[in-house]
């Protein structure tokens, strides 16, 4: 796995740059910072209001990862668009998925 996945115990933390107020709601692709960072794309159609954005992108990963949005929180980049998402026990199906989603253009 690349630095946009990194382990925690049993949980998995995702860096991710949300793009809010977005035509259409998807994850995939990669953006690297002009630290050389890198961060799988998302983006939403919510706005970045009241935590709405952040709803959105927990609603997202969960459905895309088939777990309960329950066991996803974030971490750290609440009011930024640069974020880490921690999700608690997630399984070999839901790594699997998050791979592939790094490799998607």
């Amino acid at each position: 796995m690349s630095a946009v996945v990194r382990h925690s115990g049993d949980d998995i933390v995702l860096a991710v740059r949300l793009s809010p107020r977005a035509a259409h709601e998807k994850i995939g692709g990669l953006w690297t910072d002009a630290g050389g960072q890198t961060w799988l794309s998302a983006s939403v159609t919510a706005p970045p209001d009241k935590g709405r954005a952040n709803a959105a992108l927990i609603g997202l990963l969960a459905g895309t990862l088939g777990l309960p949005r329950s066991s996803i929180s974030l971490e750290a980049g609440e009011t930024s668009r640069l974020k880490r998402v921690r999700i608690a026990r997630a399984g070999a199906a839901a790594v699997e998925t998050i791979e592939r989603l790094e490799v998607l253009p």
